[in-house]
Parts: C-alpha cells; structure tokens; sequence
C-alpha cells in the first residue's frame, strides 16, 4: 500500500490535532499568581497538555497490558488493537508537541526535549507502520505513569511551591515511580533488544534509540536526585533555566 494511503496516518494526524485543540483550551484557563509573572507561561500551559497525555497514555498502557499480558513476554510479535491506538495516540502526543516547541520558539531552550521526541516517534513508527513491536511500544509507555508524577512536580516547582506538604509527599512518589515505571522497564527492554546487537534488523535500529534513552535517562535522574534531594549541590543557574531538572 502507497505510504500516503497507509490506514495509520488519519490516526495520527486526528491525535496530533486533538493534543492542538487541547493545547489551544488550556491556554484559556486562569494562571496562577506565580505563573502569570513568570516569563515561562507556554511551559505551563506546554505542562498541561504532558500531563492530560500522562494520565491517558499511562492508565492505557496498564489495561494494554492487562488485556494483553503477552506484551510482557513477546514484545516484538504481540499485537492488540488497543496497543495499536495507543501507540498511535502518543505518537500524535509527540509530533504535536514537537511543533509546538519548534513554533514557539523554544527550541533552544528544549533542544533535549526534542531529541528525546525524534527517538521516541522513531521507534513508534516501527509498530504504527510496519506493525512490529507494538508490544515493546506499549511497555515505553508505562513511563507516562511515572510522568504524571514529574509533570506534578515541575508544574509545583514553576508555581513556586516546594515548601507545600504535597510537594514534599509527591516528591518521594515521584522517586518511587520513576523506579518501578521508568528504570524497570528500561532495563527489561535493554536486556531484550540486546539479542538484537548483531543483527542488521528493525531490532537493530531500535536497540541503538533504547541505548541513547537509557543514557538519557541516567542523565535525567541524576538530576532530578540532586534536585529534590540535594539542592545544594545545583547550581543557580541550572535551578532557573533546566527545564528538565524542574
């Protein structure tokens, strides 16, 4: 079938416009005091629509593999329609937010972002368009659990509310979560692409994009450690401008 005519791309171009139209009706919602004077009010609203995908995408991928436990064991060749919809879902997630750093003119400030993006629409085009490894896109997508919780956190420290009980509390949650949901399942699909290292297959492809998340992610938890639990230890500097420490 001609790329154009391919039955995925009415999927993903109805979610990336609905992320869009979602995007557009949270920006009317009323800022917060901290928020309203602070210069990063489209990260606020940007943190809006990541949170709506991670509640979604996050409770999703939790029933996918519920239905579909074979996900767990044969990531390349389990396949569901739900699986399927949802990796269509996220993929849409991305190209909108893609655009929506690059036209707002941020993507310097969030050039790790949109590294992150391209890797991630890379490997869930592999299950969108060739439909191999639906499963393994749906097991990436456990990380949107953990992600509600970071989104909570960033979206607390831009309201300027570390001092807040529920910070204190989420923080601790968010720790939990980034282990069970993001590290865990990391490491189990590092470990399963590998036999892939030798090989000149889609594996092949898709185990280089895991290597470079999982640099990434080391990365991305260092920080968020020294951040929540050794603030001293941050410079000024990145405390103001690291988006992806806050």
């Amino acid at each position: 079938m001609p790329p154009l005519l391919h039955p995925a791309l009415p999927l993903l171009l109805g979610a990336t416009l609905t992320f869009r139209a979602l995007r557009r009706a949270l920006s009317r919602l009323p800022l917060p005091v901290h928020v309203r004077a602070d210069p990063r009010t489209w990260r606020w609203h940007n943190l809006l629509v990541s949170f709506a995908h991670s509640i979604v995408s996050g409770i999703w991928a939790l029933l996918c593999v519920w239905q579909t436990p074979d996900m767990l064991v044969e990531i390349e060749t389990a396949w569901s329609l739900s699986g399927y919809l949802l990796v269509c879902f996220s993929a849409g997630y991305f190209i909108h937010d893609t655009v929506d750093i690059v036209a707002s003119g941020q993507a310097r400030a969030s050039w790790e972002y949109l590294i992150h993006h391209i890797m991630a629409m890379g490997a869930f085009f592999s299950g969108i368009f060739w439909s191999s490894f639906v499963g393994g896109g749906v097991l990436t997508l456990l990380v949107e659990v953990s992600n509600i919780f970071l989104t909570i956190r960033m979206m607390m420290k831009i309201n300027n509310a570390q001092d807040h009980l529920l910070y204190r509390v989420n923080k601790y949650v968010n720790l939990v979560m980034y282990f069970v949901f993001r590290l865990a399942p990391q490491v189990y699909l590092t470990h399963f692409f590998l036999r892939y290292v030798r090989q000149r297959t889609l594996g092949t492809f898709l185990l280089g994009i895991l290597l470079m998340l999982d640099v990434m992610i080391i990365i991305y938890f260092s920080r968020l450690l020294r951040s929540d639990f050794c603030p001293e230890r941050v410079p000024r500097k990145q405390h103001k401008d690291k988006f992806l420490t806050e």
